[in-house]
Order: C-alpha cells, then structure tokens, then sequence
C-alpha cells in the first residue's frame, strides 16, 4: 500500500521545479495555474530566486505548495496511486489537493495568507524555535514545563525518536534548550525561522485563518489524509478542515503520523515535492517502510519501478 507524503517549509529552494516545467507539460502547466491563481511570478521564484525573496513565510509557503503539487500530478499522470496520504505542517495542505479535498487555486491563496498570518503573529525576534537531539519526547516536554517562568515554549514538531522541534518566546526556548541538555539532550540547535511555529503564540494567526478555511468549497479527499493534530486519518470535508484549523497552533505529530500509516497498512511512502527530509525522518521511524523523494526526472523513474 502506497502513500503520498509532502514536505512542508525548510525544504525550499531556489531552482526547485525548473527542470521538470521543462520536461513536461503538466508541470509547467501547473506553475502557469500558481501564477494566475496568486496574480504573480511565482514560478520566477521558485526557478530563479532571489534565496532571500524566496524566505520569506508568506513565500516559501505557495512556492513548496506550488512545486508539491507539480510532482504529485506529474506522478499521478505516469500511474502512481496512492491509498493514503500525508504532510508535514504546510504539507498536509498538498496532500489534501492531492486527495482533491481542496482546490490547487484556493489553497495557494490560503497558505499565502496563513503565512502572512503566522508571521505577523509574533513580532521578528520575539519567538524561536530550536530543535532538541538524543532526548525522549517526556524530556522535551519536562525541558519545556520547567523553563517556562511564565513564558511560551513547548513542543512544536515531534519528528522522529531524538528528533524534536520547540517552539516559543525566545528567551523561554533558549532557557528550555539548556535544561534540555542538563537533562541528557545531545544537542540544542537554534532554527533559522522568522516565526515560533506550532505553538500555543500562533493562536491569533489561526483565529484570522479559522474563518477562510471554514469558507472554502471543500469535499470528501479521494483519499484518507493523515492529520499532523491527532495522527487520525480525515475521510470527510469538515473533519480535514477542521484538522487545518488547529494545525496552525498545534503540534505536528510527524512521528504519530508516520507510524499511522504503517498501521493502516502502508509499506511505501513517495515523497512528493522539494528535498528528501520527509524520507530522512520516516526512515528514523520505522526502517521497513520503503520510501523514495521525487523532485525531478531521478526521482521520478525511480518511484515507478515500486
């Protein structure tokens, strides 16, 4: 049994897409649908940058959108089929076009605007993020309740065993990144994020997002996607939106998801998109899953000899 997975912001990069808009058509086609949707280049962007334009949330979010969705139409079009799918954060916003839940035009909109959303959430500098090595998720989670003093500062993205992202008021993540370490943490690396994702800070982003999400021409995924909030798989309309709204201050539970899909059945997992992180992690998770990143021609015969 097959899943599509998707890769969500920090995959970017600029170049991403250009030689597969090249080589065919129903690439290209879809960057040309990215640009009339938002009314600009994007696909500019994505090919050719600039890196720094490219960063930026509001950005990064259509641009990995926009190429995901390419590579997962471009697949589907030589025969992959999927029985499930998933993503991490941004991500489960191209699984769920993928699955047909949502239209590729709305959720490039929606996905500019809940990156605007998160970003604006948190004034520059006030929030961070850190990923914590080598320590459990009942460590993280006791790193974070006792360098809080007050502050925001939890459990963000729950990657893979050792892996775990934080998020929150910069002073309480650095604080919490410490405590971490006295309490066995390998490591303590600051993110390069210019927003604490996943936590309890995005509160008013995910307010100003609930309501446009709730508005938009949504049905039944073709598909079950596996939700980042509680790892359960969304068959309905309103369950998968419902997923997406709590997504957004929530954390990801990419761990969960990945052993979800194993339990449903799933032995491979075809990453869809730019970079191979998704396919690093899984395999952290769980070694039996085969798992193969598609973000070019390689990729792609690859993927079909499954």
């Amino acid at each position: 049994m097959m899943a599509f997975v998707f890769p969500g912001q920090g995959a970017q990069k600029v170049g991403m897409g250009r030689s597969l808009a090249a080589a065919f058509p129903i690439c290209r086609e879809t960057f040309d649908e990215a640009d009339a949707a938002l009314g600009e280049m994007l696909s500019t962007l994505c090919f050719e940058g600039p890196d720094d334009r490219l960063m930026l949330t509001e950005n990064t979010q259509p641009a990995i959108l926009a190429m995901s969705t390419a590579v997962a139409r471009l697949a589907a079009s030589r025969g992959l089929k999927a029985q499930f799918a998933a993503g991490h954060s941004l991500g489960e916003y191209s699984a769920h076009v993928a699955a047909g839940t949502i239209s590729f035009a709305d959720a490039l909109r929606t996905v500019r605007r809940r990156g605007r959303y998160m970003q604006e959430a948190v004034p520059v500098g006030e929030g961070a993020m850190a990923a914590i090595l080598g320590l459990d998720a009942d460590g993280v989670a006791k790193a974070c309740a006792e360098a809080a003093e007050g502050q925001v500062v939890s459990p963000a993205n729950l990657n893979a065993p050792g892996q775990i992202v934080i998020a929150g008021h910069a002073q309480a993540v650095a604080r919490a990144g410490e405590r971490a370490k006295a309490l066995g943490a390998k490591r303590a690396i600051p993110l390069a994020v210019s927003a604490p994702f996943h936590c309890a800070l995005m509160k008013p982003a995910e307010d100003r997002l609930a309501p446009e999400l709730r508005a938009l021409a949504s049905k039944d995924p073709a598909f079950p996607v596996v939700a980042n909030v509680d790892a359960e798989p969304k068959r309905s309309a309103s369950e998968a939106i419902e997923a997406l709204v709590r997504q957004v201050s929530s954390p990801v539970r990419w761990e969960d998801v990945v052993k979800r899909l194993v339990a449903e059945g799933v032995t491979t997992c075809v990453e869809l998109g730019p970079g191979s992180v998704l396919a690093g992690l899984i395999k952290k998770i769980d070694r039996s899953v085969t798992v193969v990143s598609v973000e070019d021609e390689a990729g792609l015969e690859a993927a079909l000899k499954l």
